[in-house]
C-alpha cells in the first residue's frame, strides 16, 4: 500500500488528482476492484497484456488496460495480488 501511495501522491499536481486517481471498491462475487486511472501519465500508453487465473471460486484476479485506466477485480483475498500486479507493471 506504501508504494501505491507514493505512486499517487507522484501523479498529484495540483490538476490531475482533481480528473483522475485511484478507485478500490468491493464487488458483490464477493471480492474487490481496482481502477487505476492513467490519463496523463507515463504509463497512458504502455501496453498491458490482459491476466486472467482462476484457482478456485474465491481464489481469482482479472486485469486488464481499458480506455487508459488499470482494471483489477479479484476475490475476496486478491486484493494484494491485484496491487502487485500494478506495481510490476509499473517497473
Amino acid at each position: 500500500m506504501k508504494w501505491l501511495q507514493s505512486w499517487y501522491h507522484e501523479k498529484c499536481d495540483g490538476s490531475w488528482e482533481h480528473s483522475y486517481g485511484i478507485d478500490i471498491s468491493t464487488i458483490d462475487n464477493p471480492g474487490w476492484r481496482v481502477f487505476i486511472n492513467l490519463n496523463e501519465t507515463s504509463l497512458e500508453n504502455k501496453p498491458f497484456e490482459k491476466l486472467s487465473v482462476q484457482r478456485k471460486e474465491n481464489d481469482w484476479i482479472i486485469c486488464k488496460i481499458e480506455n487508459s485506466i488499470f482494471k483489477g477485480v479479484g476475490g475476496p483475498q486478491n486484493l494484494t495480488e491485484i496491487l502487485s500486479v500494478f506495481q510490476e507493471w509499473c517497473k
